[in-house]
């Protein structure tokens, strides 16, 4: 037996629409997986955390002479 993994748009009727027709040919059945999500790093995410700041607060120092120009 083989797995096919399928992404879709939840929203999308169409896409609703087609999976539900593949699944009522019998041919494929609809089995719950759990997907292995990597334990987040807390101290990675708080230095990531950190250069996006600085890099907001860079961009605010870099263009605030250009935006006043139009103020």
């Amino acid at each position: 037996m083989c797995t096919v993994t399928l992404s879709y748009d939840q929203n999308n009727a169409l896409a609703r629409r087609k999976l539900a027709a593949l699944l009522a040919t019998g041919l494929f059945e609809q089995t719950d997986c759990k997907v292995d999500t990597p334990e987040i790093d807390e101290e990675a995410e708080e230095e990531h955390r950190k250069e996006v700041e600085a890099f907001l607060y860079a961009s605010k120092i870099n263009m605030s002479h250009i935006i006043a120009r139009y103020l």
